[in-house]
């Protein structure tokens, strides 16, 4: 295996686990971390070589310019998980998540591209979220990002693929990575919506919790990754294949009603 893989937010959760299973199976792994140095043995995936990075500074993603000219699958997988009020959510937030979650992915898979290109071949690995695909109450910002990093990749596939560069979405459902604990939250003291906002949290919270390992969406992710012709999207956990082929069928407001239910929120 001569591929170089490169995994951002390689030092927990799906990323730990994708970067893993890559060296695995013999890929040359780079992943990254904000700060490398200090991981403990048990944050890094064996056979991966950890590189600093950080996604709201532009800076620190163009310092990994030359080391994007030797990767020929790229997962883009570090990102911000975000929950607030659309009303209250403030602008300052929405910049930063905008920041990490799709132009910093972008610029990394646009620095990776020419050298997958002039080799022809490429993976890129984009890793969403089925909320972009079920929308979700106080979860606005983050549905938005997803759903446009779920664009680029929709949209630029078709420009690459002549070269034998693939872009694909993988859709994650609820899956047990303890983001939950990591997830921002922006709403007011006094806010009308904070009952409705705090029973969506708890619901999404025990979603997690009861989600599918981290594993389950690595070995998606290796799949899409080793696919002769990759699928534009790849959906694991929460019942994807039902909950997909359902939506296909339902009128989108009994879809909604259904969503609603799920998270205990009035509809």
């Amino acid at each position: 295996m001569n591929r170089t893989a490169l995994v951002t937010g390689a030092s927990s959760g799906i990323g730990q686990a994708t970067a893993a299973a890559l060296a695995a199976r013999g890929y040359r792994v780079l992943g990254t971390s904000r700060h490398p140095e200090s991981l403990a043995e048990g944050q890094r995936a064996p056979g991966v070589e950890y590189l600093p990075l950080d996604l709201t500074d532009d800076n620190s993603v163009d310092a990994l310019a030359d080391r994007l000219t030797e990767v020929d699958v790229l997962v883009n997988n570090a990102g911000e998980s975000q929950s607030g009020p659309f009303e209250e959510l403030p602008a300052d937030a929405l910049r930063r998540l905008f920041q990490v979650n799709v132009v910093a992915p972008v610029r990394l898979t646009q620095l990776a591209l020419p050298g997958m290109r002039k080799r022809g071949y490429g993976r890129v690995v984009m890793v969403g979220s089925m909320l972009a695909s079920f929308p979700l109450a106080y979860r606005s910002s983050y549905v938005a990002s997803k759903a446009a990093l779920k664009g680029f990749s929709n949209a630029a596939r078709h420009e690459l693929s002549p070269f034998g560069v693939w872009l694909t979405t993988v859709e994650p459902g609820s899956i047990n990575t303890g983001i939950s604990e990591r997830r921002t939250r922006y709403v007011n003291p006094d806010s009308p919506h904070r009952p409705d906002f705090e029973t969506m949290l708890s619901a999404l919270d025990r979603n997690e919790r009861d989600g599918v390992p981290a594993g389950r969406v690595a070995s998606t992710i290796v799949q899409a990754i080793e696919a002769a012709r990759p699928k534009p999207r790849y959906a694991v956990g929460s019942n994807a294949p039902l909950v997909f082929a359902l939506r296909r069928i339902l009128p989108a407001g009994l879809t909604e009603k259904l969503i609603h239910r799920r998270y205990g929120l009035p509809r």
